[in-house]
């Protein structure tokens, strides 16, 4: 899970620190979204998966432990976006009748369109300054995101167990990760008489999950470009903020046999993102006192704390089969997960009944 973060942050710090938020912090905001969503949602399919692998519950004091790894695949048509389809406030395409397109962070490797804001020059009709121009940026080209996950098990009495994950707040980048999820399976089966004497089980599941990072950032004035900022001189505490919760609600049903374990499930699964940026940001504004001809950065351009931009993505259906080899105490397992964001899972573990 760490080395998923920080491959990601990697692959859009520079996209971060020059380009999506010089546009405008809301317009970049938008466009940063768009752009990262695709992992996001897989990320968060991933880390939504590999909460049973049985729907046999412990008996109280029972309990296992198990270590999954859940690769979430982004779906072809979540890998570029349309930008025609965003209300932009200031960003505009510089060929506006040109390709619209672009690839998101799970894309093909190639620039998307041009971009750039233009803003005209107070008192000076016509002047126009161009404050910032890019294309919108390429993709990885790698649409495959891995989400491990340590898990514990515990039985509890009336035929039910509880399920917890926690990653304490781990450094990533200068950075941090931090994850804490809970879950709780109650048996059915046991309350069907005609399932008592064979080998099959049926329970409702009930998860839920946190994962909360921060990476810093730095967004600077350009060089090259004429400042005069007097307030704020230091632009060192910028960090991209990124919340993911997700929840999930399923049937599961499994046949347990004493080697070999086919279980399957049906459900609802639920994902929702929150984004924001702390911290002083320059932005390239117009200033007929300074320049007429050039953009430039003052205290009027500068931009204290972005507000949250919260997204909800939902899987929808999520439907499940997979099989489990048990050696005496030790597990081996593995599940596909049928939704928006298929989750591929295999995993270890340990279990005392």
């Amino acid at each position: 899970m760490v080395p998923l973060l920080v491959f990601t942050c990697q692959k859009t710090k520079a996209q971060v620190e020059t380009d999506f938020f010089k546009a405008g912090i809301n317009d970049g905001m938008m466009l940063m979204e768009a752009y990262i969503t695709p992992y996001v949602n897989a990320f968060g399919a991933g880390f939504n998966s590999a909460w049973y692998n049985t729907a046999r519950t412990h008996k109280p004091g029972g309990f296992d432990v198990t270590l999954s790894v859940s690769a979430g695949f982004v779906p072809n048509n979540a890998k570029e976006f349309d930008l025609a389809d965003y209300d932009f406030s200031r960003l505009e395409l510089v060929n506006p009748s040109g390709i619209t397109t672009t690839p998101t962070i799970a894309g093909s490797k190639e620039d998307g369109p041009m971009l750039h804001v233009v803003e005209e020059v107070p008192g000076y009709p016509g002047n126009e300054i161009e404050l910032v121009s890019f294309n919108s940026p390429r993709g990885t080209g790698f649409g495959i995101i891995p989400a491990p996950m340590l898990q514990a098990g515990i039985g509890l009495p009336l035929s039910s167990e509880i399920k917890i994950r926690y990653i304490p707040s781990t450094p990533i980048d200068e950075g941090f990760l931090k994850l804490m999820g809970g879950g709780i399976m109650k048996s059915i089966s046991e309350h069907i008489k005609a399932l008592n004497l064979l080998p099959i089980n049926i329970s409702a599941f009930a998860g839920y999950n946190k994962l909360s990072g921060t990476l810093p950032v730095s967004i600077q004035p350009d060089t090259d470009v004429n400042y005069d900022i007097y307030t704020f001189s230091d632009f060192n505490d910028q960090s991209f903020n990124i919340d993911v919760t997700s929840w999930n609600v399923s049937l599961v049903g499994s046949v347990d046999i004493p080697l070999v374990t086919g279980f399957a499930g049906i459900g609802y699964g639920k994902t929702v993102t929150t984004m924001d940026l702390d911290g002083y940001i320059p932005l390239p504004t117009v200033d007929p006192a300074i320049s007429t001809t050039e953009p430039v950065y003052t205290d009027d351009g500068v931009v204290e704390k972005v507000d949250e931009i919260k997204t909800e993505n939902y899987s929808g259906l999520r439907i499940n089969i997979g099989g489990k080899l048990k050696l005496g105490v030790f597990t081996i397992h593995a599940d596909y997960t049928y939704a928006n964001y298929n989750v591929l899972t295999a995993g270890i573990g340990v279990s005392f009944r």
